[in-house]
């Protein structure tokens, strides 16, 4: 790092565990941000804050007036415009030095495979539970951690899946085949502040992940924004899983 770069992130370097080798991990990070609305908004300005070198944001949706009450990242001139474009804007404001890519796309579990394989992390702030599955899929299938993050209500979830752990267990261990896609923001509503408190766990998440820090590994953390209490329930992997059950350790 140069002196502006020390400077940039000196509050950050300052810490114990991050130094300039953990702010030096994050500069050469590549992360993977899927769905760039109420969750993704805070996880794409958080990771460029701090200093993350390469973001890719994916979301094949546009602003809507009825986004802008928790999606943080898009303004009223943004309606219509492509969520990563306004989201990318943004970012390249908050910090010119973060490389940004977009994909205004849908992608299928192979091509997130591929995408997934050139990154460190995938940050899934979609919002409903086949993309959740399909994205989770992916992330196995790459052996890429993913830190999925989910609000609904006055509810949120948060955890992490290290694949590069073959003991781990995956999205499926936890809420198996049977999830209803009915169950979205757009169906129940949403606490505008709510996404904005998971998903800046969220990022929280996966910057201790690139630098080498303890994570939610195994464990659920689960919000209740109404009695604001935090609780959490472990995670193991189910042998008889579908999905993760069969698979092998890597070479």
């Amino acid at each position: 790092m140069d002196d502006d770069q020390l400077l940039r992130y000196s509050r950050q370097v300052l810490l114990p565990g991050v130094g300039v080798e953990g702010q030096d991990a994050l500069q050469r990070a590549h992360a993977v941000i899927m769905g760039l609305g109420g969750l993704g908004s805070p996880v794409a300005a958080y990771l460029a804050a701090a200093g993350v070198g390469r973001l890719t944001l994916v979301d094949p949706d546009h602003v809507e007036v009825t986004n802008l009450q928790r999606q943080i990242l898009h303004t009223e001139a943004d309606i219509g415009r492509d969520k990563v474009a306004s989201a990318a804007a943004r970012v390249a404001a908050m910090n010119p030095q973060c490389q940004v890519e977009t994909r205004a796309a849908y992608l299928d579990v192979e091509a997130m495979t591929r995408l997934f394989g050139t990154a460190d992390v995938v940050l899934d702030g979609t919002d409903n539970f086949s993309a959740r599955g399909a994205i989770s899929r992916a992330a196995l299938a790459a052996r890429t951690p993913l830190v999925s993050g989910a609000v609904i209500r006055f509810e949120g979830q948060l955890t992490t899946f290290d694949y590069r752990d073959p003991e781990a267990g995956c999205y499926h261990c936890l809420y198996g085949e049977d999830g209803g896609d009915e169950d979205t923001c757009a169906a129940n509503g949403v606490l505008a502040s709510l996404p904005g408190v998971v998903g800046s766990l969220q990022a929280t998440e996966a910057l201790k992940l690139l630098m080498g820090l303890p994570t939610l590994q195994g464990r659920l953390l689960i919000l209740d924004g109404l009695a604001m209490q935090f609780r959490e329930i472990r995670l193991r992997r189910d042998p008889a899983c579908p999905v993760c059950g069969p698979r092998s350790t890597p070479a």
